[in-house]
């Protein structure tokens, strides 16, 4: 057999800073290194250089921003999905993404294998190789986390320095974190004791604490069409920069922390911090609209929907007849959730300031307090007597019966 190509998932993080070396001191094989442009801003500044000085003989940098809002944030956010009811799912729905380029370039370079960095106690080596899967099937995969012996952050840097390899941490400051254009999650360190409060003055990058947003609130106004939201203040904005400038508004506002405990696919539980401002503030404005929008009955299976949708995002499994049926689902939800909803930003809250819809099914004339012409309240009477009957025959029944 002749040298094995092997294509490297690579961040220029502390893991695939220091897997370039160890798969060529450990395989006969040739290294080629993908990082996706997720919107990590100045992070992707440095590949090109470190990743040769590390060994790969090419890195592709791609540039998936536009795909990574248009084909799994606004899908995400049309369903309402939450995992947990605190995590909007930023690292969980970038993966998907950035496997299927891998294999597309792996299949463009003749590799034979796929590398990731991810650990074996984490979630998104389940999300990239679930992917790997559902596409190149037929490939190796190599996680150098589930067999070497390296066994802590601590031992990585130990690792990197005996090698002369520049890593982003240091053993005092060496929170691991993963940043895109929806998010970004803080884990590790002191972060590990759930007792622990947050030092955010010290982890928060794309936005203020509470504490420190200005003393008055900001408006924002956003316009959705068909569940996807496509202007600020006005302005018609294409994906990314709406994306940027929500981030922006709602950052300096001290609005999107999420201080959660949640359950891995793995088994255990693990805390993190995650800061998403935009999405926080979109995901609030879509529920406002949402409830003038659609019926009970939909609105309430929907919400049940969401909490499925969530899980399949979170156990990385995007790719999926299920998964692709309950977006279709959705998408047949979003087709009146048309509308502008107005936000009020202020130390950290989301507060509804008003909801616009030509599609509206709210109806003042109906639920108004006052006077109205259309509504018989002496209608209720026969409803409550037949909506209570199940009620007044099953007390009836105790009552012949003696039981209280």
């Amino acid at each position: 057999m002749g040298k094995e190509k092997i294509l490297l998932a690579y961040s220029g993080g502390l893991d695939t800073s220091i897997i370039i070396s160890w798969l060529l001191e450990n395989y006969d094989c040739e290294v080629v290194a993908m990082a996706a442009d997720v919107g990590q801003g100045d992070e992707l500044d440095p590949l090109h250089e470190k990743a040769k000085k590390s060994g790969a003989s090419k890195l592709y940098i791609e540039d998936l921003r536009e795909e990574f809002i248009t084909d799994f944030i606004y899908p995400t956010l049309k369903a309402g999905a939450v995992y947990e009811g605190k995590y909007l799912l930023g690292t969980s729905f970038a993966r998907p993404l950035i496997a299927k380029r891998m294999v597309e370039i792996a299949k463009k370079e003749g590799c034979t294998a796929f590398a990731h960095g991810c650990t074996g106690k984490g979630n998104d080596q389940v999300r990239f190789e679930l992917t790997f899967k559902a596409f190149a099937p037929e490939m190796k995969i190599i996680a150098p986390w589930r067999i070497w012996d390296i066994k802590s952050r601590d031992d990585e840097i130990d690792y990197a320095v005996e090698r002369n390899i520049p890593v982003p941490v240091t053993k005092k400051d060496n929170y691991s974190m993963d940043r895109n254009l929806w998010h970004l999650s803080h884990e590790g360190m002191d972060l590990e004791d759930p007792g622990n409060e947050p030092d955010y003055e010290r982890i928060l990058k794309l936005m203020v604490s509470p504490e420190k947003a200005p003393d008055k609130p900001t408006y924002v106004e956003i316009e959705f069409e068909k569940g996807i939201p496509v202007a600020v203040d006005g302005k018609k904005l294409p994906p990314i920069e709406l994306i940027e400038y929500l981030n922006k508004v709602a950052g300096a506002n001290g609005v999107g922390i999420a201080d959660m405990v949640e359950n891995r696919l793995v088994g255990m539980k693990s805390r993190g911090v995650y800061e998403t401002p935009g999405g926080t503030v979109l995901y609030a404005a879509h529920r406002e609209l949402e409830l003038i929008c659609l019926d009970k009955e939909t609105l309430h299976y929907k919400d049940i929907v969401a909490q499925k949708f969530a899980e399949l995002v979170y156990n990385g499994q995007w790719y999926t007849p299920l998964r692709e049926s309950l977006s279709a689902f959705v998408d047949s939800t979003q087709k009146f959730v048309t509308g502008k909803v107005r936000l009020k930003l202020y130390k950290g809250n989301v507060l509804p300031a008003g909801t616009f819809s030509d599609y509206s099914l709210y109806s003042e004339e109906l639920s108004t307090f006052g006077k109205d012409d259309v509504y018989s309240q002496a209608d209720s009477e026969g409803f409550i007597n037949l909506f209570g009957l199940p009620l007044k025959v099953n007390a009836l029944m105790k009552k012949k019966n003696g039981i209280e």
